[in-house]
């Protein structure tokens, strides 16, 4: 296998661009890719040309405008190329309009109310950035979503606007250190995907894997992570010769997949890619996640990417590893050597930490779901409050600013930033710092509080805009500067002095943390129903229109979309608790309680001196406890009942995390109970210690 020829093979790129089209054309449409100029309307009939004889080519008979609407996930209807002639034949055909704009049918996908239902006329339109691709036949072209009047309905087009922002801002703070060259900042990512494989029978077999992505019920099996021995272990054959199918098709369609290697819980694992800009990291993301369970489906398997699929082991995360870099190759995270590096890239961090700082409710919400609230703060997530671990030796060159002292050990000389202020730091400054949910390691953040589900566009936009924001703030302050080293160190020490409360290098899993947090006036938002309703606080919505990534409307909409889909992933949740509960073990569990009770009887018949009481012991615990646990079904069809009474999208989930989940919660303990004390064949579906150790 020749890797580099495989790689891109069914990707519309650069290479293949500039093969199929001429001079000219290639020429202009590789500055709008790399400078963001508008495309010459004369260029997109040539492109589409080139691309459908390309498409065409590689056995694609349709092609399709690959958006990214509300959903979270993808979405795709697809065109044939064909066109009628007047013999009666047909020819494939593929215009420049149609590469540009399609117009699929939007009054299904989520609005939050900001038009009707019999509203439905939308929009996609191409996105030149990233590369269109073949799947299954067709040719994907990556696009963004809006609505007939303007109303942005995908998560593509504020990600753009949000890179714009940054942009912008960031090449004024370039232009002050003297960089000229530089004509574009992008802000890039590599996301990095945990995952579960468990055999397909298994999801077959579980109503609750099917309908929910996750086990409402399972006791914990005698093994589950305790021995760190699945963790970089050995990959089994199995699970290697799924890896080795999935490097393939990612590595055609582009993706720069690298690592592969097993995760701490049974049956989990992790793909990582390097890192690219940011809008083509979040295509690329979705597509690997699609191609993920296309690739399981052949080898007999399923894989999970439910943040939680199974208490009591680790659950899956997708690290979100974000930083800045020039058109020139120059990463804005990257410490440096030389004073004028140093001075920059402490403007830099300092924008990152007063973004993070001031917008803890944003960073919060953006990885807010009912899914991953059962992740952060276990023991493989970081915590719900949001912090930021820099490491010992940016801590103490921060500290040495703050008190005015040289960061050299050896006395306390006032310094300015304009002077050799940093030490010689290596590219790497830090340890990895699992616990926090924002850390710096060497020359980018890793974000680490994504779920595994996530698509990485929402997290990406707020991170984008605020330190897209703080940019602005700091250009403004030191445009009109008289003394520009002056004023850049004042603004430095201003900024450690108001936002090193955010800092925090310890153990962000103990108690003591939480109450020093507290101390600090940092925010605990425990669940989506309390994070969720601050992305229209008055501060994000003046935030989000000074940057022109969303309108006031937009911001409100995404809310009440965003509450609404918590409330609909615990309704099908606790319907499917009340199914599986009645229908598969109230019933499985009082035939082993008849069975048991039969035994009792003909024990007895054999003589008065027959021992019976482990088996009334049983049939009366077992008896109570199903019976409990099938009271515990009516109460949550009452409540999902009252649940309806809740127009407001912030009240219907706040009654669901106070009210609802506390009671999922207690029947799902007398069904664990249950299961380990019941003869396993009378359990009606798998067990954890069944799925996780059957591949």
């Amino acid at each position: 296998m020749n890797v580099p020829e495989l790689f891109g093979e069914n990707v519309f790129n650069l290479q293949v661009m500039q093969d199929k089209l001429p001079k000219e054309v290639f020429k202009s449409l590789k500055k709008t890719i790399d400078e963001g100029t508008p495309l010459d309307a004369g260029v997109a009939s040539v492109v589409a040309n080139a691309m459908k004889d390309w498409a065409v080519e590689k056995g694609a008979t349709h092609y399709t405008h690959w958006f990214q609407p509300m959903t979270g996930i993808t979405a795709e209807k697809h065109d044939s190329f064909i066109n009628p002639t007047k013999d009666g034949k047909v020819i494939m055909d593929f215009s420049g309009k149609e590469l540009v704009v399609g117009e699929p049918d939007a009054s299904s996908f989520p609005s939050g109310g900001v038009r009707a239902t019999f509203e439905a006329r939308g929009y996609t339109a191409w996105d030149p950035t990233s590369y269109a691709f073949i799947k299954d036949g067709t040719l994907c072209i990556p696009t963004a979503f809006f609505s007939y009047s303007g109303e942005v309905l995908d998560k593509k087009t504020p990600l753009l606007k949000s890179m714009r922002a940054l942009n912008k801002q960031a090449l004024r703070i370039l232009r002050l250190f003297g960089n000229t060259t530089a004509k574009r900042v992008y802000p890039t990512v590599g996301a990095e995907q945990e995952y579960f494989l468990i055999d397909r029978k298994m999801y077959d077999a579980r109503k609750d894997l099917v309908f929910s992505g996750r086990t409402l019920f399972g006791a914990k099996p005698p093994k589950g992570q305790e021995l760190e021995d699945h963790y970089f272990g050995p990959i089994k054959t199995r699970v290697s010769e799924f890896m080795h199918d999935l490097d393939i098709e990612l590595w055609k369609l582009g993706i720069l997949a690298k690592t592969k290697h097993n995760e701490v819980a049974p049956s989990q694992h992790e793909l990582a890619p390097i890192f690219t800009i940011t809008n083509v990291a979040s295509d690329q993301n979705q597509l690997m996640m699609e191609t993920m369970k296309k690739v399981a489906a052949k080898h007999g398997l399923y894989c999970l990417l439910h943040e939680k699929p199974f208490a009591g082991v680790n659950g899956s995360g997708k690290h979100n590893n974000w930083s800045m870099s020039t058109d020139t190759g120059i990463n804005l995270l990257d410490p440096g050597s030389t004073p004028a590096e140093n001075g920059q890239f402490m403007l830099f961090l300092m924008a990152v930490v007063k973004a993070v700082d001031e917008y803890q409710d944003l960073l919060r919400l953006s990885v807010a779901s009912a899914g991953n609230d059962h992740r952060l703060g276990a023991n493989e997530a970081p915590p719900a409050i949001v912090s930021m671990y820099i490491g010992e030796e940016l801590a103490g060159v921060i500290d040495a600013l703050e008190h005015e002292v040289k960061y050299s050990g050896k006395g306390k000389q006032v310094m300015k930033l304009g002077v050799d202020t940093l030490p010689d730091l290596p590219k790497d400054t830090t340890d990895r710092n699992r616990t926090s949910p924002f850390a710096f390691t060497g020359n980018k953040f890793e974000f680490r509080m994504l779920g595994s589900t996530f698509s990485i566009a929402g997290p990406n936009i707020i991170v984008n805009t605020i330190v897209a924001d703080e940019l602005r703030q700091f250009a403004d302050e030191l445009e009109g500067a008289s003394d520009f080293n002056t004023a850049l160190h004042d603004v430095v020490v201003k900024t450690i002095k108001e936002h090193k409360r955010i800092i925090f290098n310890g153990n962000n899993y103990t108690e003591e943390w939480t109450k020093e947090a507290k101390k600090r006036g940092l925010l605990n938002l425990r669940n989506s129903a309390e994070a969720l309703p601050h992305f229209a606080d008055k501060k994000n919505i003046e935030l989000f229109k000074r940057n022109e990534v969303f309108t006031e409307r937009e911001v409100t909409s995404r809310m009440d979309i965003m509450l609404e889909n918590y409330c609909k992933v615990l309704t099908i949740e606790a319907l499917t608790m009340i199914e599986m509960g009645k229908k598969d073990i109230y019933p499985a569990v009082n035939s082993y309680i008849r069975d048991l009770c039969a035994t009792v009887q003909d024990k007895k018949a054999l003589g008065k001196d027959i021992d019976v009481s482990v088996e009334e012991a049983l049939v009366s615990k077992l008896s109570s406890a199903n019976s409990a646990m099938y009271a515990k079904t009516g109460d949550i069809e009452k409540l999902l009942i009252e649940a309806k009474m809740y127009e407001d999208p912030a009240k219907a989930a706040k009654f669901f995390a106070e009210k609802v989940i506390p009671v999922m919660q207690e029947m799902r303990a007398y069904a664990d109970e249950m299961e380990m004390n019941t003869a396993k064949q009378y359990w009606p579906f798998p067990t954890y210690g069944d799925i996780l150790f059957s591949v």
